[in-house]
């Protein structure tokens, strides 16, 4: 057991007793950790307001298997502006819940905390988007070797051309002789999918109405299939998205 300071986004936090907290935490050095803070609600000295959710931070923590130890944090960015806005909350909850639900525990993803970090900082400053939270979940699925093949046919190796590609529920690509029936993937939402993958940088890229709105059901297929649910704060997106609130 030893101590080390790690850069972490705070995942999700849970109260325990009067006075502590378990907090679930994305580490830039050993990826996914829980921790335990002692006294976290009543020492602003130790944690003030560093355990809320999507937070960004360094921690004290001594490391152990299992739970680990939190002695002490403080805050790298907080958000602000994410936080005086519902759609922008509500989808940084989306990727905090969807980042701890996929990802193991232990095992160093920098990439992906670059990623998160890059995701937090722009709705930080440009606001809420679908586009910027489909060019997060594409890359992040990337990352994590979960990603559609956007390429080829995953029953055949047929490379998809102007026709597209027809979708299965699991969220994998088929060509339309390997499957006649699923939605149907067009040609322009595959090369903005391929798009975000080789930009690496929020912003760059525009996509339709229709190509936004394909993107979304093969990504959020792709995700119930790696992730064996469906998450609350996706249902809470979708109502304000069907309210036209979140920009595309």
């Amino acid at each position: 057991m030893h101590t080390e300071t790690l850069q972490c986004i705070v995942l999700s936090t849970l109260d325990y007793g009067d006075n502590d907290r378990i907090a679930s935490l994305f580490s830039l050095e050993h990826g996914k950790i829980k921790g335990f803070a002692r006294s976290a609600r009543k020492s602003r000295k130790r944690f003030g307001a560093a355990l809320e959710s999507f937070a960004r931070i360094d921690v004290q923590v001594r490391l152990k298997e299992g739970l680990c130890s939190l002695q002490q944090a403080g805050i790298r960015n907080i958000y602000p502006q994410i936080r005086s806005n519902l759609d922008c909350i509500a989808l940084a909850l989306y990727a905090c819940e969807l980042t701890d639900a996929i990802t193991p525990e232990g095992v160093p993803l920098p990439r992906l905390f670059r990623l998160f970090s890059a995701y937090l900082d722009r709705m930080d400053s440009a606001g809420a988007s679908e586009q910027d939270r489909r060019f997060f979940e594409i890359n992040l699925l990337n990352i994590l070797g979960y990603r559609p093949t956007l390429e080829e046919c995953a029953s055949c190796g047929t490379i998809f051309g102007n026709s597209g590609a027809v979708m299965a529920a699991c969220g994998q690509l088929s060509c339309r002789n390997c499957r006649d029936s699923g939605a149907v993937i067009s040609h322009a939402t595959i090369r903005f999918l391929q798009g975000c993958l080789r930009t690496g940088t929020f912003g760059l890229l525009a996509a339709d109405a229709e190509s936004l709105s394909q993107a979304g059901s093969l990504l959020d297929a792709a995700i119930a299939h790696h992730t064996g649910r469906q998450m609350k704060s996706a249902d809470f997106l979708r109502q304000l998205s069907d309210h036209g609130n979140i920009r595309t």
